[in-house]
């Protein structure tokens, strides 16, 4: 344990767009916010290349990119930013408490939770390459779609949220294949039924992922395999999109913030605030629906705001 607790006013869990805008909002403020950026600092973002559809950018900017302007807009205006994550935390009394590295403790008078949620993908080697050189392998139909404009893409999933962004692709796209793993979808019969009435959208059920083909630097096509036969073929693609659900980052928070079964935030609608008096969460660790950038950082807006009210209320 550490022989020195360190006090805030305002402690910021994670960054990408929610944690920075509430640290530029705590700062402006006077809150004197400590942002700490967790274990991928930037968030989400930073393995987007291409960011077109966030106000302000009329010729796009890359996602790491965006996420430095962020960080040094918050720097600005005094928040204190730094490396590292947290490891535990303890909202069980009037003093939030929070370790960082297990050895670091921080007693907090309000804290933001923007820990995000990270894209459940495949796993496959060449899928995590592709991943990586932002070469044609996404988790965001809407983020990247446009990108694809007038070429042919394969989408995985079986959800709800699969169908939906294999819907939205089809208005872009020239054709859309969807991988099924099973016999049956998981969506409900209405999104089933709206991607099986799409033309240019093919499902094939049965069918799973063995690779993502590419010369390298760009994805060229899909090589799967049909479960119940056995046979495989490649399916020739510049896009391939993983629609297979998001895994909040919240572990650490569940026995003291209330989350739904899948593990999201729940917060009181219309504001940022958790159940524990003084905790608030900002982004897509409570954002199932949209998780957009533009989004989340409208949430760290309102988390700043939310924790500069409560801070007044007490005094």
């Amino acid at each position: 344990m550490s022989d020195t607790i360190e006090k805030v006013k305002c402690l910021i869990i994670g960054s990408g767009p929610a944690g920075y805008t509430a640290a530029i909002y705590a700062s402006r403020a006077n809150m004197f916010p400590v942002l700490y950026q967790g274990t991928q600092p930037g968030g989400q973002l930073t393995t987007t290349n291409e960011v077109e559809n966030f106000p302000g950018y009329p010729e796009g900017v890359t996602g790491p990119e965006m996420m430095v302007q962020l960080q040094e807009q918050a720097k600005r205006f005094g928040a204190d930013i730094r490396d590292g994550w947290v490891t535990k935390v303890d909202f069980s009394g009037p003093i939030h408490k929070v370790w960082i590295h297990d050895n670091i403790e921080i007693h907090c008078e309000t804290v933001i939770i923007s820990t995000g949620a990270s894209a459940k993908y495949l796993g496959l080697p060449s899928e995590q390459h592709y991943l990586q050189m932002g070469g044609g392998v996404s988790a965001c139909a809407v983020c990247d779609g446009f990108f694809y404009r007038n070429q042919e893409v394969v989408i995985v999933g079986a959800g709800d949220s699969a169908c939906e962004e294999a819907h939205y692709l089809s208005k872009l796209c020239k054709k859309v294949t969807m991988l099924v793993r099973s016999e049956k979808f998981r969506a409900s019969r209405i999104m089933e039924d709206r991607v099986r009435k799409t033309e240019n959208i093919e499902i094939l059920m049965h069918t799973e992922t063995v690779e993502v083909l590419g010369d390298g630097q760009v994805v060229t096509g899909v090589k799967v395999v049909n479960r119940a036969s056995g046979e495989t073929r490649e399916i020739p693609a510049t896009g391939f999109f993983v629609a297979i659900g998001h895994q909040p980052n919240t572990e650490i928070f569940k026995d003291f913030i209330t989350l739904d079964e899948t593990g999201y935030v729940i917060n009181t609608p219309g504001t940022s605030k958790t159940n524990v008096p003084g905790v608030f969460v900002a982004g897509d660790a409570a954002d199932h629906v949209y998780r957009q950038a533009i989004t989340a950082a409208g949430t760290g807006c309102m988390a700043a705001l939310d924790a500069e009210r409560y801070l007044a209320a007490k005094e």
